[in-house]
């Protein structure tokens, strides 16, 4: 490709560090320019690359970004891909795409509109582990795929966070938090959603933080905090979600997808890789005492995705995607579709009835072999 894809950092927080050493790495990007309210952040992350702090309108404005990546909090995520967009620029932002489907609609309409591209977190689908057990269903390894199921469960933030009050609070939550990591990879893997009906649950009023200097501080629980979903998905599969901040243990795996023939074993869709484990019925020997079912899993090892991946990685394939005249794999499509799952499934919990989902959205292309794009 030609020169990299001018970046201008919105939010130099927590999670900018991992994009920044994925970026440091990428030839496809450039970070040119950083925003953040805490100017020491900004300066900081800046140094990292060489490049300049500047105010929100100064970045937006300067002719040194072609890609805003906007790391704000998931309450601005919306204004601010809207202010870009406003401003003639790609934007690439962490998840969700927006906090409602409504806001959501108005950044995708607005990018049509301006004919700039999209992108949105999560891209660790595009790492070896989803992308190869894409490629296994893909491949037929296991016959005709008829359902999967996805479990995310803990006993909640607070444990951890020295300051998980919004985790709590309208906007938070199990689903809005961890569910676009497990609804992306299940649309990688089935397609896109048709119907949904859910349940949830709050089962305690408040939590006490137990680290940092609040330590033994309790708080309110204002969201329901486990959450169980049916998906109908367009093919004819159907998918089982559980997403919990209430689950002390558990023996459940990540994500599992059955089909005709075997049984995929798919690692944890927040991390890029993991083992990947196929159960062909094939090759399974008929039940008996003295068979253990589990020596028939075999490891599939890592035959497709991008190698030595982290985030960020979705950002240069936008980069790539510009360059080749395609459609980039993390794309707003997808991240819009997933977060009218994610609303229907509270909906449809709410109202006690299924939902119809109003959008749609085509599988992302398949990165079907090994790729480093560090190289």
């Amino acid at each position: 490709m030609g020169s990299p894809l001018k970046v201008g950092v919105v939010g130099a927080g927590v999670i900018s560090a991992q994009y920044s050493k994925s970026l440091k790495k990428l030839p496809q990007l450039q970070i040119t320019a950083v925003s953040d309210f805490v100017p020491e952040r900004a300066q900081a992350l800046a140094d990292e690359h060489g490049a300049q702090v500047l105010s929100l309108d100064e970045l937006l404005a300067s002719p040194d970004v072609d890609v805003v990546l906007n790391l704000t909090l998931p309450r601005t995520h919306a204004e601010v891909a809207l202010q870009a967009i406003a401003a003639g620029k790609h934007v690439y932002g962490e998840k969700p795409l927006a906090m409602t489907v409504a806001e959501g609609r108005d950044v995708v309409k607005a990018a049509a509109a301006a004919g700039v591209r999209v992108g949105c977190a999560p891209d660790t689908v595009l790492g070896t582990g989803i992308q190869t057990a894409r490629a296994l269903v893909d491949a037929g390894k296991i016959g005709t795929p008829h359902s999967a199921t996805a479990f995310m469960t803990t006993p909640g933030h607070e444990r951890w966070h020295p300051q998980p009050d919004f985790y709590y609070q309208p906007g938070g939550g199990p689903l809005l938090d961890m569910g676009p990591y497990y609804l992306t990879s299940l649309v990688h893997l089935l397609g896109p959603v048709v119907r949904v009906v859910g349940a949830s649950a709050r089962p305690t009023s408040s939590r006490t933080i137990a680290s940092g200097p609040r330590a033994g501080e309790s708080f309110g629980v204002d969201i329901d905090t486990h959450l169980t979903g049916i998906l109908e998905h367009a093919s004819g599969a159907v998918s089982t979600l559980i997403m919990s901040f209430d689950t002390w243990a558990a023996r459940l795996p990540r994500i599992e997808v059955y089909g005709t023939e075997g049984t995929i074993s798919v690692p944890d869709p927040n991390m890029f890789e993991g083992p990947v484990e196929l159960f062909a019925a094939a090759t399974a020997p008929a039940p008996g005492p003295d068979v253990d079912p589990a020596a028939n899993w075999v490891d599939a090892g890592a035959t497709a995705g991008f190698v030595d991946s982290g985030r960020g990685y979705g950002l240069a394939d936008l980069a790539l995607s510009v360059a080749e005249g395609r459609q980039h794999r993390a794309n707003d499509e997808v991240a819009l579709h997933v977060l009218e799952i994610m609303e229907s499934v509270q909906r449809a919990a709410d109202e006690h009835t299924s939902v119809t989902l109003t959008t749609t959205c085509e599988r992302p292309e398949a990165i079907s072999t090994p790729v480093d794009l560090s190289a």
